[in-house]
């Protein structure tokens, strides 16, 4: 695995340089993260596929502020898959960034070959006494956060990058994260989307209910879904293996 950076935004790369003949996982953190978020499965795709996982501008070692739109992470994200010239780009969004990954899905529908959303919705209200917990205390919310985000049997171990990312970000570009998934809403837009799409849910998944993610299956005309068990908000870092053995097959069974 390596460290890169072009054009101010840093990402991690399985394999460098990308191969031209295989598809490109481009891995797109939450709120409040960053690209070290996806560790386990730019190591654990690399054999089936060029895996890349980006820091949004002003998170881990991307240049620039935070955003607080999606729109804006949108356009960021798409200009550096486009000045990386990842071939046959597929998406993998979690939470906010699956948010990014509908709206790229739907802004710019040449632009990728599928779509993966993990723990993710068309619509992602937050409640203000979020914001007024990222202002008033930071630390406070960062062990609320974690502690939320989990399913009762994780291990603490499993939830210390996690916590380590948002501790490394200063409190207004986190506040912006969770601005832009407030204002995002793409309910009526999604059966647009031309491509197939995997969405992954997680039984104890307390901030993104799976029930969105069932109204994403529903509306999204080439989607399917699987549900891991045991797993709370960050399934990846929960169960790696069963969220990479889903990936595979997804690509296995449309050809990716």
């Amino acid at each position: 695995m390596q460290e890169r950076k072009t054009n101010g935004i840093g990402y991690l790369a399985g394999d460098w340089p990308l191969d031209p003949a295989r598809a490109t996982l481009v891995f797109i953190h939450g709120a409040g993260g960053t690209g070290a978020f996806w560790q386990a499965q730019i190591e654990g795709l690399g054999a089936r596929a060029n895996t890349i996982a980006v820091d949004l501008p002003g998170h881990g070692r991307s240049d620039g502020g935070g955003k607080n739109s999606v729109e804006d992470y949108t356009r960021a994200t798409v200009d550096f898959i486009q000045a990386v010239d990842a071939p046959k780009p597929i998406l993998c969004g979690f939470s906010l960034g699956g948010a990014i990954a509908q709206q790229i899905l739907l802004d710019f529908p040449n632009l990728t070959r599928a779509g993966i959303l993990v723990n993710s919705g068309a619509k992602m209200k937050v409640s203000p006494a979020l914001f007024e917990s990222i202002e008033n205390d930071y630390n406070g919310f960062v062990e609320f956060i974690c502690k939320l985000a989990t399913a009762q049997k994780t291990v603490p171990e499993l939830v210390r990058s996690f916590r380590h990312d948002f501790l490394s970000l200063q409190p207004g570009i986190v506040s912006g994260d969770f601005r832009a998934c407030d204002r995002f809403d793409v309910t009526d837009r999604l059966s647009s989307v031309p491509v197939p799409v995997l969405v992954i849910t997680a039984e104890e998944d307390k901030l993104t209910p799976s029930k969105l993610g069932e109204a994403l299956v529903k509306t999204i005309r080439k989607a399917t879904r699987k549900h891991i068990m045991g797993a709370g908000h960050i399934a990846p870092l929960e169960k790696p293996d069963e969220v990479n053995a889903a990936i595979l097959k997804f690509l296995d069974q449309n050809g990716l």
